[in-house]
């Protein structure tokens, strides 16, 4: 008997308090089309009710699609995941302290699915100790409702860890491209594979079910067995959505290099400008090892890949999104972040995050919102402002690395001229506090393991040493006094000598990073 029913059937197929889990990042592996429809079946019928959503990564496009579909008072009852930032009526019920809100490391989440489908007790791992997930700061709780404890502190031979407690998944809501008549799903034309079988194996195991979204339908039997990302046997329900409510990422509907059908030509990517982000991009850069494997995050710290690119030291570098992409460019505009030109190669997510914890990633770059005394790092919640942390409690805790890229304030014109650094007007926002709103990186914790940090910013370079925010490096044309400490709420350790960051950062062409990499080998 065929699988395939209307968008409409699936949705009246979820009751009310049903957990559902869904593989999604951004729009990719979101069933855009299913989430239209529980939201009019809601505002119809009032139904389904009272849901528990738990995805890994953000869900939305920052307007009206993704998990915002489900951000209604009454709809949802709790929202358990990495990163909810891109879904403004789920961020609107958080502020409003209106549902249940847990953010959770997104490689936790991932590899939850797989601990639920093998009746694991739930995640352990070191990732998390000291930040806010820690149950003895927040327990990864963000609103007053919030009162299950879903995380532990545990010990195990003289060692703390924590639990990640599992729960039962009623529905999984997946997507891929093609499904035959009895639910075998492909994801060649998706941008990334995700977590949708281990999420699948989790609701049957729960006796729950399985919901695909597919933009195609296929005979049974048609399909090639090593193309099927799901069996059929995990998945009891599948149906078609139009082009719009299918997305590759938050922007882009269908580019076939994100799929991997196509190599795009990448030498005529043009220089970036002479600016404080490339300043801080070329600085951070000098911290590759070399034949290194690199994670960069979103923002300022995805330039760094154009710095190699022009620099001619691409292949000193495998550049990875913590999504499953090994090898080529990943996508620099902020709406296609996870999506790659070029990769080499696709794993699943869980996969991925496994590499990731163990210490795989040589080298990371990652955004910094705040930092504070202690070498603290805060990207995930601002005052009643609510983000989530997505994988960088994961990746930033596990590199053998870490380097924080950011603007040294908020807000500041600047210029390089002749060399040196010109601040125009100031930033109105200081980065530099004495307490982070949210741990999102422990500089604690990071001291204990002994793991190099570094903090780089276009006016002053800061490390981590015995526990303390150091300053290492000044821009040329930079005023110590005026332009770096007055505008830190906390005093630095300053080391001595004070070196100049290096002069050919703020000429038009540089030209040394082959060097400095070679240096290290």
């Amino acid at each position: 008997m065929s699988k395939v029913i209307s968008s409409e059937q699936a949705a009246a197929l979820i009751k009310d308090g049903s957990t559902i889990g869904a593989s999604v990042m951004g729009l990719a592996g979101w069933p855009e089309e299913l989430a239209i429809e529980i939201e009019k079946s809601f505002e119809k019928t009032g139904h389904p009710r009272d849901i528990t959503l738990v995805h890994s990564s953000t869900a939305g496009d920052h307007d009206k699609k993704g998990a915002t579909h489900l951000g209604h008072e009454g709809l949802i009852k709790r929202l358990y995941c990495g990163n909810t930032a891109s879904a403004p009526n789920m961020v609107r019920l958080i502020q409003e302290d209106k549902i249940e809100c847990y953010l959770i490391p997104q490689g936790v989440i991932c590899q939850l699915w797989r601990a639920i489908a093998g009746n694991k007790p739930g995640v352990i791992t070191k990732v998390g100790l000291g930040t806010y997930v820690d149950p003895r700061l927040e327990g990864g709780k963000i609103t007053s409702i919030t009162k299950e404890d879903l995380v532990e502190l545990i010990e195990i031979n003289g060692e703390e860890w924590l639990l990640y407690k599992k729960f039962p998944i009623d529905v999984a809501i997946i997507r891929g491209s093609v499904a035959d008549e009895n639910g075998n799903m492909t994801m060649d034309r998706e941008m990334a594979i995700l977590e949708a079988l281990p999420l699948a194996m989790a609701a049957k195991n729960s006796g729950g079910i399985v919901i695909a979204q597919v933009e195609h339908i296929a005979k049974t039997g048609t399909l090639h067995p090593k193309l099927v990302k799901v069996p059929g046997a995990l998945v009891d329900y599948v149906f078609t959505a139009k082009p719009e409510n299918h997305m590759q990422t938050q922007q882009t509907y269908y580019n076939p290099a994100f799929a991997g059908d196509i190599k795009v030509p990448v030498e005529s990517i043009p220089p970036l400008p002479l600016d404080a982000k490339k300043i801080i991009a070329r600085r951070s850069a000098m911290e590759l090892p070399p034949n290194s494997i690199v994670n960069l995050g979103v923002g300022i710290p995805t330039t760094v890949s154009a710095i190699a690119a022009e620099e001619g030291v691409s292949a000193e570098m495998t550049l990875t999104t913590e999504v499953g992409m090994f090898g080529g460019i990943p996508a620099s505009a902020r709406l296609d972040f996870g999506a790659a030109f070029n990769c080499e190669a696709t794993i699943d997510h869980a996969s991925m995050f496994d590499y990731y914890d163990g210490g795989g990633l040589d080298v990371t770059f990652l955004g910094m919102a705040q930092a504070d005394q202690d070498g603290n790092v805060n990207v995930s919640k601002f005052g009643p402002r609510v983000t989530g942390p997505g994988g960088f409690v994961n990746i930033s805790q596990n590199s053998k690395k870490v380097v924080f890229c950011g603007n040294f304030t908020t807000g500041a014109e600047l210029e390089v001229r002749d060399g040196k650094l010109v601040i125009i007007k100031e930033g109105k926002g200081n980065k530099f506090i004495r307490q982070v709103d949210q741990i999102t990186f422990s500089g604690k914790y990071a001291a204990q393991i002994n793991q190099p940090v570094l903090y780089v910013t276009e006016r002053a370079v800061f490390t981590l040493q015995n526990g303390a925010v150091t300053l290492i490096e000044i821009a040329p044309g930079i005023d110590l006094e005026k332009d770096v400490l007055a505008l830190m709420e906390f005093k630095p350790a300053i080391s001595s000598p004070l070196k100049t960051m290096d002069h050919g950062l703020f000429q038009p062409q540089w030209g040394k990073l082959q060097q400095i990499i070679n240096q290290k080998k």
